[in-house]
């Protein structure tokens, strides 16, 4: 076991983690960045690990990337990144806006070799945060990692994301027969390929949409079932007035807004991000189904407005009683693989939770800087990235908003210190 010192613990090299590393960097405070750690529990840095295809694309402009929105000439933008790698001509002749999800992965290992000051160590999973109390005031954090090495900190900032989301009516299921969209690529290659089975998907967005059409290369002599409580699969709500809200400035805006207005906006956006699926894709597996239909064979169903009731274990089977909400009927369908894409936990992640409770919090409350209320006494800092969409909108689980975002951070971290000089 070792124990290791720094100012600022990043959790997670994730593309919010790591665009706050870039703002560190690019600020000019060469001590903060010089004393700044980012943990990744991965050995190598991936976005959207579980659902990588090669065939997926981001649903986000490139210009939206770690940097582009705050400082254009950054040396760590998208572009630059495409230069460097030698693929700046290829890309620019595929005339989109919207490069492939390997591309933006690519880019944030990229990001993460290229920095020079801040750190990053790869297989480091924190199992348990800790805060420091000196006569009652926190002063910072202690993280246990899972091989036992402790680090503490002055700040902590807590990035890896939201939880999966398993309903509870697939809690009691077998684990090797229940892959969620977040482990589908390190999961399907175990699924057999050398005989017929029936895999069926829960969901109807994006992630659910993709392991649908990933399940016919995937496993090619399987029937695949889609099942979706709506009345069909729909678009993302693409309005560039809709898409307004994504925009940094709009942070401000929605933050100053009272809650009972937040909720509202928050649910009339619900296609513009949760609920829908990329139009181009969504014409692709429609043609899919079209030409299954019509030249056979059908290997594929799409059960809509329909919700899985019940799921149990029989022999080697799952079974899943189907309601179907139009006619009320209840049918038993069998199948050898649930594939969820039920998205993920929209509670606080279970580590923020849990630092909460330490800390005696009934609610967790973020100021406009993402930094959690704990006191103004406090001299340690707790920041929350890509969760907090009640108070600073939709976008805050996105790209669309972390060069801004991250630029918030290093703000008060900044602010916070020069404070403490002063009062010194």
């Amino acid at each position: 076991m070792t124990v290791q010192d720094v100012g600022v613990l990043a959790i997670g090299a994730g593309p919010a983690n790591l665009a706050l590393a870039v703002a560190i960097e690019e600020s000019g405070a060469r001590e903060l960045a010089g004393d700044t750690l980012v943990l990744e529990q991965h050995a190598d840095v991936k976005w959207q690990r579980g659902t990588l295809m090669p065939w997926a694309r981001s649903q986000v402009s490139f210009l939206k990337d770690l940097v582009t929105l705050r400082n254009p000439r950054s040396r760590f933008s998208f572009l630059s990144f495409l230069h460097d790698q030698g693929r700046l001509d290829e890309f620019v002749n595929l005339g989109t806006f919207h490069p492939y999800r390997w591309e933006m992965s690519d880019y944030l290992q990229w990001v993460a070799n290229s920095l020079e000051r801040v750190r990053i160590r790869y297989d480091a999973r924190a199992l348990s945060i800790e805060p420091t109390t000196e006569s009652g005031v926190i002063t910072g954090w202690t993280v246990t990692l899972a091989n036992g090495d402790v680090i503490r900190c002055r700040d902590l900032v807590v990035g890896g994301g939201r939880d999966a989301h398993v309903p509870e009516v697939f809690a009691g299921l077998p684990a090797d027969k229940v892959v969620h969209s977040s482990q589908y690529l390190d999961r399907i290659g175990a699924v057999p390929k050398d005989r017929p089975l029936h895999a069926v998907v829960v969901g109807g967005a994006q992630s659910a949409a993709e392991m649908f059409y990933a399940l016919h290369g995937d496993l090619p002599d399987s029937q695949v079932t889609m099942v979706v409580r709506s009345i069909g699969l729909q678009n993302y709500q693409t309005s560039k007035f809709i898409n307004e809200a994504f925009f940094p400035s709009y942070v401000d805006e929605f933050y100053d807004t009272p809650p009972e207005v937040r909720a509202q906006i928050l649910d009339e956006m619900r296609f513009a991000n949760y609920a829908g699926l990329a139009p181009p894709f969504l014409d692709e597996l429609y043609t899919m189904l079209y030409q299954q239909k019509m030249l056979g064979p059908q290997r594929s169903s799409v059960r809509s407005m329909t919700e899985v009731l019940n799921a149990r274990q029989d022999g080697d089977e799952i079974v899943l009683d189907l309601h179907d909400r139009k006619t009320g009927k209840v049918d038993p369908v069998r199948c050898d693989l649930v594939v969820l894409g039920t998205g993920y936990d929209q509670r606080m992640p279970a580590m923020a939770r849990e630092v909460a409770a330490k800390l005696g919090l009934d609610d967790i409350a973020v100021s406009r800087q993402y930094r959690v209320d704990i006191g103004d006494a406090a001299w340690g800092a707790l920041y929350l990235q890509g969760v907090n969409e009640k108070t600073h909108g939709m976008s805050d689980s996105l790209i669309s908003v972390l060069a801004h975002r991250s630029q918030d951070i290093v703000n008060d971290l900044l602010a916070r210190r020069t404070a403490e000089l002063r009062s010194a």
